[in-house]
């Protein structure tokens, strides 16, 4: 007996398990009813163990059969995405990940660029605040704010970052913010990919701990609604530069202090160094590496 099961019985087992029936699974894979019970009686007697109890009409999974499916299940879901990952490289597609605030607020405006420049690569863009499994994940490239340290990766700075507080010209005005000990009566927008408010105050004011602990605050889970809270007039938010380019552009925002807080994080470029991207994936990369060099500034506001 050969060692593997027979390939196209596992595949009809799969549909019949799933659709709980040989004629629905028959219509998925393109083939009768007949085609469908041969392959799995084949696979049964490869087994020698009933998979369904067959009726009029009806078939029913056995326990061995439904114990059997829980097992090579996640096998069979590996083959297939191995196996679509391998197709899809052929294309000119790029498959992107990134967080939300870069998406949004540096990546959007730019992306019609891209895609004119590049009309032949089709591109997919997801957003995440969790790291990307590029094993699991149908991914290429990703976007990673962290200290660009993975042996694991391949990894191209794209800016580095520091914290900066800002806030909309009213607001700025209204609680008369001219230093930093001055947002001893302000709002302060937390964010957990800046959570720095303490060290900053810390470094650039002369508020004691219990002073800078006593401060109001409103947490936010993500950069952009902390800076569209800034916007609106409702605190100081300490962010990127990059994140808020348009903003300050517009006058929406103002930086009241200048205060830069340097990081040991940075926005980079990753994808697993194992891989080979493919021409779809080396145009990206190419291309963020142009616009972060167009788009840096002597101030430093290049970040992600």
């Amino acid at each position: 007996m050969r060692p593997i099961p027979p390939l196209k019985a596992l595949v009809a087992l799969e549909a019949a398990m799933r659709l709980g029936s040989f004629t629905l699974a028959s219509d998925e894979l393109g083939v009768t009813p007949g085609a469908v019970g041969q392959q799995i009686q084949k696979l049964e007697d490869w087994l020698g163990v009933a998979l369904f109890i067959r009726q009029i009409r009806q078939v029913t999974p056995t326990a061995e059969g439904r114990a059997y499916m829980a097992q090579i299940q996640p096998a069979l879901a590996e083959i297939i995405h191995a196996s679509r990952r391998l197709r899809e490289r052929r294309h000119k597609g790029v498959r992107l990940s990134m967080p939300p605030s870069f998406a949004a607020k540096w990546f959007a405006p730019r992306m019609a660029d891209f895609l004119q420049a590049h009309p032949g690569i089709a591109l997919s863009l997801s957003t995440s605040t969790t790291l990307v499994d590029f094993e699991l994940d149908a991914v290429d490239l990703a976007v990673r704010h962290f200290n660009g340290v993975d042996p694991q990766l391949s990894v191209q700075l794209l800016c580095p970052d520091e914290a900066r507080a800002y806030c909309s010209p009213e607001y700025a005005r209204k609680w008369k913010l001219n230093k930093p000990g001055d947002l001893q009566s302000a709002t302060l927008l937390h964010n957990t990919l800046h959570p720095h408010w303490p060290a900053w105050l810390a470094r650039y004011s002369k508020l004691t701990d219990s002073e800078i602990e006593a401060i109001t605050g409103i947490q936010f889970d993500q950069s952009l609604m902390a800076i569209e809270a800034a916007v609106r007039a409702q605190g100081v938010v300490l962010t990127s530069a990059i994140l808020v380019e348009a903003e300050v552009a517009e006058g929406l925002l103002v930086e009241p202090f200048g205060e830069a807080f340097p990081l040991r994080l940075g926005y980079y470029l990753v994808y697993p160094g194992t891989m080979e991207l493919q021409e779809g994936g080396r145009a990206l990369k190419q291309w963020f590496a142009e616009k972060m060099a167009m788009n840096s500034q002597p101030s430093g506001n290049e970040r992600d």
